[in-house]
């Protein structure tokens, strides 16, 4: 299965564009798995994240950092100076050289504006709903004028919602992830953006699955997008 997703990774992405055994590489300096199973999820969540990315940013706040390895990889690959990943609890791998935090999952423990942007990694959907536009608001306060860029999902259906969570499992459960999960259809998260005083900027998928898989699993699940701010906050006020 792995090896249909590398396939289908090399065949619709330039060599020179965050290169597979790039990515095999770094992460598998940090978990021995992937010294023999290629990373292409996470080469194909790099890839979107570095289409979206401007590359003046400096500073990068990860939230939801799980093991660490997404912002760590970010750091090696994208060349930014300082990256604190943050999360509610201490699952970070030790051999990472990135800052590493933990929160209550309310209040990020940062002054305002110290951050050029902020990434969430399939994090949003793990989210209690209630507390999401919360959440956003303070990584508002903590990026200041900077971006949100947001890799997660996309449901339309509660067929989808369950292919989700069947993969949520797949993918979470090995490493002490979370599973519980409310995922977001396009409107939720058009609306989740305008609450939080943003506006979706751009937004893409990619060729996560292959084959029999992707039929399962249809790569539209998967997006990535970029949050600007949208001001209209401010200017009310």
């Amino acid at each position: 299965m792995t090896e249909r997703i590398a396939s289908s990774l090399k065949a619709v992405s330039p060599a020179n564009e965050l290169p597979l055994a790039t990515v095999q590489e770094l992460i598998a300096r940090h978990i021995s798995l992937y010294r023999t199973h290629a990373p292409a999820y996470q080469t194909i969540l790099l890839r979107s994240f570095r289409e979206l990315w401007d590359p003046s940013h400096t500073r990068l706040l990860d939230v939801g950092g799980g093991t660490g390895i997404i912002a760590q990889a970010m750091k090696d690959l994208f060349g930014i100076a300082h990256v604190t990943s943050i999360d509610v609890e201490d699952r970070f791998l030790k051999s990472l050289d990135i800052e590493r935090r933990t929160y209550d999952g309310a209040t990020l423990p940062f002054p305002d504006a110290s951050f050029d942007c902020i990434t969430f990694s399939n994090v949003l959907h793990h989210v209690p709903v209630a507390a999401r536009v919360a959440l956003m608001k303070e990584c508002a306060r903590v990026a200041g004028a900077g971006p949100i860029y947001i890799k997660d999902h996309l449901t339309a259906s509660s067929a989808d919602s369950a292919r989700l969570f069947v993969l949520d499992a797949i993918g979470n459960v090995p490493f002490g992830g979370m599973v519980q999960a409310s995922y977001l259809s396009q409107r939720d998260w058009e609306h989740l953006a305008i609450m939080a005083d943003y506006r979706i900027d751009r937004q893409i998928s990619g060729p996560y699955r292959a084959g029999r898989f992707e039929r399962v699993f249809p790569n539209r699940l998967e997006t990535t997008m970029k949050w600007g701010r949208a001001g209209r906050l401010a200017a009310s006020q």
